[in-house]
Parts: structure tokens; sequence; C-alpha cells
């Protein structure tokens, strides 16, 4: 990082948190390609959004500080994956300001929407994480109440009022004469927007909308024994309403990663473990890891055990969604069988094979007896 983050924000190095957001937000109007069409402006939002990432970061903040750079891993943030099936995934704070700069303009003339629409979010959790239970901070950005006038989008002497060009109703009527007489057009009130009200002396943080584009900091507390898919619905948490109207939710998709070990059906767990064929014969305790920390699975292998044969060992699998109650753990055996043997293990599976009847290799040759002294 070769510029001075503070200089492109514009704060001095004690700036603090909420300074930092309202520079951010006071540059990012003025450089954002919607509304700057100078030609190096989206690579100066870009910039200026590479800066805020930093510094509305404490982690990655107190690393800039003290090395002037920020490595890949800092910040102790858990991303996330936006979904649009709710219709408000954004995909960046510049979609954000686009979505913004939008509202303001009221879309062309259309009834501007002033509910907040819902936001889906992915999370990305281990399998023990859900085994136990886990709270996740969660970064992501979205159009929040204005911290200045509280959602209202009220400035100082601020009033809502009646729209005088519509007088309240949302339409304008406009008469259009022709050679086959008057027609009438309704149309959406392009001052109110089709909200009937106006705003007189406007905040302006948030150009009377009442939300601004904000980064959002949300701990998110995942249930134990959730599965892979389920969501969690977070209220008042997606996009905020213009000028008071209620706020989305934000919608928590759960996407639990594949473990290395384990394979998960429901509650119940699932995993392969190596026995040899001694053990296979003559029964054997055998010690898995279980799903929890310290935790040790005893998995009895039966006498005359068979290759792939699963064994079952009730009560310490995945906990249940809601009750707690554990699972069954299927261990999947797999009986191995040695490449090479010394002279004297040799001499005892030929016994073996005398004593059951079984047909083998006859004599071996010189030079096999000479590798098994080696061995």
């Amino acid at each position: 990082m070769a510029k001075d983050l503070y200089e492109i924000l514009g704060v001095d190095k004690s700036a603090t948190d909420d300074e930092i957001k309202k520079a951010f937000r006071h540059k990012a109007r003025q450089l954002h390609p919607d509304v700057n069409k100078a030609p190096d402006a989206e690579d100066r939002f870009k910039e200026l959004n590479e800066a805020y990432d930093v510094l509305s970061d404490a982690n990655k903040r107190a690393q800039y500080d003290r090395f002037g750079t920020v490595s890949g891993s800092a910040g102790g943030q858990q991303y996330v994956d936006f979904d649009d099936i709710f219709g408000g995934g954004f995909g960046g704070m510049g979609d954000l300001f686009s979505s913004f700069f939008g509202g303001s303009a009221g879309g062309g003339g259309q009834k501007t929407r002033r509910e907040g629409r819902d936001m889906g979010v992915g999370l990305r959790l281990t399998l023990e994480e859900v085994a136990r239970g886990v709270k996740k901070e969660i970064v992501y950005d979205r159009l929040a109440p204005c911290p200045d006038c509280g959602g209202s989008g009220l400035g100082k002497d601020g009033k809502d009022v009646t729209c005088p060009d519509c007088h309240g109703q949302g339409r304008v009527v406009s008469v259009q004469h022709t050679f086959l007489g008057d027609m009438q057009t309704a149309t959406t009130c392009p001052r109110c927007h089709g909200t009937g009200r106006i705003i007189e002396n406007p905040c302006q943080e948030c150009n009377g909308q009442g939300r601004v584009p904000d980064r959002q900091r949300l701990t998110v507390e995942v249930p134990v024994g959730i599965r892979d898919g389920q969501q969690l619905r977070l209220s008042g948490y997606g996009e905020a309403g213009m000028q008071g109207a209620t706020s989305g939710d934000l919608i928590v998709t759960c996407r639990i990663k594949p473990h290395d070990y384990f394979e998960r059906d429901g509650d119940d767990l699932h995993a392969h473990i190596n026995i040899s064929i001694v053990q296979a014969c003559l029964g054997a305790t055998i010690t898995c890891d279980g799903i929890f920390d310290d935790e040790e699975v005893s998995v009895r292998i039966p006498e005359g055990c068979q290759n792939e044969q699963v064994i079952r060992t009730r009560g310490v699998g995945m906990p249940h969604f809601k009750t707690g109650t554990r699972g069954d753990f299927y261990t999947h055996v797999h009986v191995t069988v040695p490449r090479k043997l010394n002279r004297k293990e040799r001499e005892l599976i030929e016994q073996l094979a005398d004593e059951m009847g079984e047909n083998v290799d006859g004599e071996r040759s010189p030079f096999q007896k000479l590798k098994d002294a080696f061995n």
C-alpha cells in the first residue's frame, strides 16, 4: 500500500470509527460513478473502498498503523457469501451506493419502495462448530438507519409535509391536447416518488432517505446441531426502510464445510478405520476420535469382522438440532493385509494355513528365503 489510507479518506490517524464512516460516505457520494462522470471516478472509488475496508476493521487498522501494510489473513471478521434470492443481496459497497442514489432519485418517476428488503447471506461453518454451537461475527454491507437523523430523514428544523405537486395522492394527472381530443395520463408523482409526502430541510447525511450505506458487524449465534442449508432469520438486520419504514430481515443460510474424517447423515456420523487381519479374526477394541475436542469413541470390533463391515456405536454422533440428543456413530471397517512378512510371521501364517487346510504356495525359492532372513 504505497498511498496513505488516512489521506485517501481525508481523516487524521486519530480519527474515531464514526469519523471514518462519515468521511467514507461523504467521499463516496462524490466519487461514485453514478454521480461522478470523471474518467478516473471508478478507480478513485475503488481506492476509497479499499482504504475503508482496512480502516473500518480494528485488526486490519492496527496492523496497517504498525507495519504500513495488511496481510491477506488480517482481521477477525467472518466473510459471507451474498444470496440475491431475497431481493436485497448486495455485492459490495458500490452496489449499495447505486441503490442509495436510485432511492434518492426515485427510480425515474416510479413509486419508491419504502420498506426495507430482506437480505440473504451464507455463513460457512465447520462440523465441530455445529456440534458445540458457536457465535460468529459477520461483516456485511447494507443500507442502515442514518445515525444523524435516527432514520427519520429530517434535518435541523425539518418537517414531513404533504407533497404540493400531487396533494398527497402520489400521482399527478397530465392533459395532452390532440386532434382526437384531450387525453389524460396519470403517472407517479416525480417529486414525492408516489409517497404523497416530502421532507422540508432533509438530513444532509442521508439526503432525506433516513438510511445510509454502512458496514454492519453482527454476532450470529449458531445453535447446536444445525443442518446444512438451514436458515436463521434475524429480524430488522436487512435493508433499512426509508424515513423510518420497516426494515427487512437478514436471512443467514448455514453452509457446513466437508470434513476430512467424518461424514454426516442427519444426526449420525460415519467414519472409516483400518484394522489388521489379526484384529479382524480375534476381535479388538479400537479408539477413534469423536466430534468434540479430546473425545474418544471406543469401537468394539467383533471376532470374525469382515472387510467393509459397518459397526454401530450408539449415542456418540451429532447432537440433535432441538433436543441435543446425540445420534449414532457408524464405523466402516477396512481390513488391511500386510504387503511384507518376516520369516517368523510367515511361518506362523503357514502353520495357520495347514491347520485350516488352506491351499497356499508351495516351497519358497532360495532367493525368497534369503529375502525372508533379511526381513
